[in-house]
């Protein structure tokens, strides 16, 4: 493209870049559109403004909306090799005597799964799946929060789970997501879902925990949960986009980046 392109077309090929590569750096825009640094992050700030992008150090990274509500079974059947590897790594954080909420979600009952073995562990939870596969883990307390159930994601919501949860003061949460983005923070489709979410967090003392496979991060959806500074570890897996990890770290997020257990070392 000739550098003296009027901004606004300079602007759609920028977000075309973005959205086809999935991140792009000010560097290498700068090459291929000759134009200076300081007017690729002008547009670039234009294009965040609007939702297109989303800035990262050095770069920006693709945003995209959330436009429907995934069926759980449809979510556990997408990336169980990632959510699998995240949810072992997640549950190698809780400690023996740890109380602990956790949220609804593909990969969180994964994380679940992975706790047998600890001892003095209570688990609250409003994911239906995980009393339907817990099984009987000696050491383990499951206690289900109650609500109005949700089919679509195979978890219970409301005041109901709501009271239960604000009468208990965990150490530890443990939440998947959704959408995951450093502006957007963590953002679900359904609100009654976010509310329970935040809940849980308000009621948390230690560190909050998200588990969350690459696909989820830089995606955005309908209702806020939480910023991103309210979480305390993002674990995920080998695919996670390195050019977030500064914007994440920047507000105290540890990241845990699980590594393929299928390569061999």
């Amino acid at each position: 493209m000739r550098s003296s392109a009027i901004p606004a077309e300079r602007q759609v090929e920028i977000a075309r870049l973005v959205k086809e590569k999935g991140l792009v750096t000010v560097e290498s825009l700068k090459e291929i559109l000759g134009v200076s640094v300081i007017t690729i992050r002008r547009d670039l700030a234009v294009l965040e403004k609007r939702g297109l992008l989303e800035r990262t150090h050095g770069g920006a990274i693709s945003t995209s909306p959330i436009t429907r509500e995934y069926n759980y079974r449809e979510k556990d059947k997408t990336n169980s090799k990632y959510k699998e590897a995240i949810g072992k790594a997640a549950a190698e954080l809780i400690k023996d005597g740890d109380t602990v909420f956790i949220n609804s979600g593909s990969t969180t009952f994964q994380v679940i799964r992975f706790l047998e073995g600890k001892r003095n562990i209570r688990i609250i939870t409003n994911n239906v799946a995980a009393a339907e596969n817990f099984g009987s883990f000696p050491g383990i307390e499951l206690i289900l929060t109650g609500g109005r159930y949700r089919s679509p994601s195979n978890c219970v919501v409301g005041e109901f789970a709501s009271q239960i949860i604000s009468q208990i003061m965990a150490t530890k949460t443990i939440i998947g997501a959704d959408g995951l983005s450093f502006k957007g923070g963590l953002t679900s489709p359904v609100y009654q879902e976010a509310a329970v979410t935040r809940k849980m967090i308000e009621r948390t003392q230690g560190d909050v925990i998200c588990t969350a496979d690459h696909s989820k991060i830089g995606k955005i959806s309908n209702f806020l949960t939480v910023p991103v500074d309210r979480l305390n570890y993002l674990v995920t897996d080998w695919e996670f986009v390195e050019s977030y990890r500064e914007n994440l770290e920047s507000v105290g997020i540890k990241i845990i980046k699980v590594e393929d257990p299928d390569v061999v070392r």
